[in-house]
């Protein structure tokens, strides 16, 4: 099974992203976003880093699966490319980065990993690739209210590389367990992320 692992050619405008999500994030996180965005730009970083070093775990986890291990690699240095460039714009911005704070949507979300040894690598990569599609669905929509220029293009490109890795992660997911137990696993993950999303204060954070 191939693995969409290569960067698809995009048009540069606006993110054409169907999101699989249940709740769609408010328009309300966006202006909360738009007025501190100097402390959303800090948890931006802290997730790009938390996420490089997810796809360390997962490669270290799983050394018996080469697809995932060479995944995961890839991911790795995408993702700490990602904080490499959020940096930038924290520093041009006059700002420096902070110690990471905890993630209060990941942290609820991860409870719902089961545990056993095949499903617990299947809940693994199905969550990863629900946040993932969280992530492309608020990159979009902050790349959306922000003005035209280089932010803008930044912020777009992002929300085309966090929807190329749910992508990802649903077809390793699929390469590993039946199809219909991927399906059925993912619904009721999709339900669950969306009870955390409707049920969390707003803040400027990507979660």
């Amino acid at each position: 099974m191939a693995l969409s692992q290569a960067p698809r050619e995009s048009p540069p405008s606006e993110a054409t992203f169907t999101s699989p999500l249940l709740f769609a994030t408010p328009s309300s996180w966006v202006d909360v976003v738009m007025k501190d965005f100097d402390r959303f730009l800090l948890d931006h970083a802290a997730a790009e880093k938390k996420a490089s070093g997810m796809a360390v775990s997962m490669l270290s986890h799983y050394p018996d699966r080469p697809e995932l291990v060479e995944a995961m690699a890839d991911l790795a240095i995408e993702e700490l490319s990602h904080y490499r460039e959020v940096v930038k714009w924290i520093h041009s911005r006059g700002q420096r980065t902070a110690a990471d704070e905890k993630d209060p949507y990941v942290g609820r979300f991860r409870k719902s990993i089961r545990d056993g040894k095949e499903i617990y690598l299947l809940d693994r990569l199905l969550t990863a690739g629900i946040i993932e599609a969280r992530g492309a669905e608020r990159f979009a929509l902050v790349g959306d209210a922000l003005e035209s220029g280089p932010l803008q293009k930044f912020y777009r490109a992002i929300a085309r590389s966090e929807e190329r890795h749910f992508e990802l992660f649903y077809e390793l997911a699929s390469l590993y367990f039946a199809k219909d137990v991927v399906a059925e696993r993912w619904q009721e993950l999709l339900e669950d992320e969306a009870a955390i999303v409707r049920s969390l204060p707003l803040r400027a954070a990507l979660h």
